[in-house]
């Protein structure tokens, strides 16, 4: 395909019956499938539990260690009953945040609602250029804001996830620890601490990073050409160890392998092409689509995305489009699940 087709979202559409979109994790979690597929050439079918077989003594892997908040919250306004459901978005300062609501009509500045439980108030202080709202909460100041949300906040699950959630822990990794995400980084779902002993056992190297997923995540590309999508922006880390781990891995020429397309975006954010740390503790906005030259991921653990998504286009930059289309071909014919709850892909 010419590289100006590449360049179309179009290009990226294939067909999905709904029935292949998955409504609820695996259980256990590493039963989920796993489709190995080599860039070059060549793809098998096997689980998540098979992971071990495939990565080398020596190879990094790369977790997301941001952990998702239960951000949906539902409220009543204090005059008129009339309902609201808030979802946090980003943390301004201290009781403080950046939300999106709706009925997004009755949340003018100076109104007032009451969140579920009544432990705890809505103040909307502004309407935001995108039609975002900056709102404080008021709370007994005993008890952190993160504790309340704990008690009843809900998670927030995408859109085409439409039965309930009954244990929220399966919406996080088994090795989150970061508050901050506003969805799950759900490449990193497929994890047991059985298949982490057994890659640690390897000798794989085993290292943290953090961005924080925005809702921004499940925004749809609108227009043709890609070049005119504005990609959302995320906070990312990376600790001092996994830094020096990486650059280590890096100049030794041994094997990165990124967990979810959220510890590849912040590779590839962090580090210049010789491994060195250049970007920290800031915001990536960075797209990555075909003809982007990878400067740190050799491979990638992820999930199968939506159609003309800006994540299936990141696969196919890694992967290779003609090779990732065939991917999605053959995930589609054999049933595996798709989207966040669904089965993983391998890219070696």
């Amino acid at each position: 395909m010419n590289g100006d087709r590449l360049l179309k979202k179009s290009s990226y559409y294939y067909d999905l019956p709904k029935e292949l979109i998955a409504q609820s994790p695996a259980t256990p979690r590493d039963s989920s499938r796993l489709l190995v597929v080599d860039r070059k050439g060549g793809q098998c079918d096997r689980h998540f539990f098979d992971l071990p077989s495939y990565l080398n003594e020596g190879d990094v892997l790369v977790v997301n260690q941001s952990k998702v908040i239960p951000a949906r919250l539902f409220a009543k306004d204090i005059h008129t009953g009339s309902d609201l459901e808030i979802l946090l978005l980003s943390e301004k300062s201290l009781d403080h945040w950046y939300c999106m609501v709706k009925p997004g009509k009755k949340a003018k500045p100076g109104k007032r609602f009451v969140l579920e439980g009544g432990i705890c108030e809505a103040e909307i202080l502004s309407v935001e250029e995108n039609g975002n709202r900056l709102i404080r909460f008021h709370h007994d100041p005993a008890i952190p804001f993160m504790e309340i949300l704990d008690r009843i906040g809900n998670m927030p699950l995408p859109p085409y996830i439409t039965e309930k959630l009954e244990d929220k822990n399966r919406y996080q990794t088994v090795y989150a620890k970061v508050d901050g995400s506003a969805a799950a980084p759900t490449a990193g779902l497929h994890f047991t601490e059985e298949v982490l002993s057994a890659l640690k056992e390897k000798g794989v190297q085993v290292v943290p990073v953090i961005l924080h997923v925005g809702i921004g995540t499940f925004r749809p590309v609108k227009e043709d050409d890609i070049l005119k999508h504005l990609m959302h922006s995320e906070y990312f880390s990376v600790p001092e160890e996994s830094a020096r781990v990486l650059s280590a891995a890096k100049k030794e020429g041994r094997r990165i392998v990124a967990v979810g397309t959220t510890s590849c975006r912040t590779l590839e954010s962090a580090f210049d092409e010789k491994g060195d740390l250049v970007r920290n503790n800031c915001n990536t906005d960075i797209f990555i689509y075909p003809g982007y030259r990878f400067r740190m991921v050799d491979s990638l653990i992820t999930n199968f995305h939506l159609p003309e998504s800006t994540l299936i286009m990141l696969v196919s930059a890694l992967l290779g489009y003609e090779n990732t289309m065939e991917a999605y071909r053959h995930a589609v014919k054999e049933r595996y699940r798709f989207f966040s709850f669904g089965d993983a892909m391998l890219i070696l």
